[in-house]
């Protein structure tokens, strides 16, 4: 099976849980997408050194389910589980920006181009990860 049949290739968010050192779960809603590689993997686009890249760099356990653009999950949604893993190599974050672009369009590109806008006037944009998916397809709760 390929990542486009998992259940949340085609959500329009993700809350994409990851955990602190002691455990405490932190969820934040993402962008997901399927990977264009072929793989099962779902891939996420961030700003390099945040939250969740901190804490996918003790631990790969993270959960994900469909949620609203603020987060909000509906009561009973499902929830996935499985490992993650940070990318930062050029080419792997513009594989990752690739599938993000390839699902949502216009919104994303939007974001390339104000990237562009920024460096024309100097301002530099914080570096850019991938986060690449390996999430059961069976629902967890």
């Amino acid at each position: 099976m390929s990542a486009a049949d998992h259940p949340l290739a085609t959500a329009k968010y993700a809350s994409l849980t990851t955990f602190r050192r002691n455990g405490t779960p932190v969820a934040t809603p993402v962008w997901v997408a399927p990977a264009l590689d072929g793989s099962d993997r779902l891939v996420v686009i961030t700003v390099d050194g945040t939250g969740k890249t901190k804490r996918l760099g003790h631990t790969s356990r993270v959960e994900a389910r469909p949620c609203d653009l603020r987060g909000r999950v509906d009561d009973g949604a499902p929830t996935y589980r499985g490992d993650a893993v940070v990318v930062r190599s050029p080419e792997e974050v513009a594989r990752v920006r690739s599938a993000v672009v390839a699902k949502y369009g216009l919104p994303a590109r939007f974001s390339d181009l104000v990237e562009k806008v920024t460096g024309l006037v100097g301002i530099r944009r914080a570096a850019r990860a991938g986060i690449l998916l390996d999430l059961g397809r069976d629902p967890v709760a």
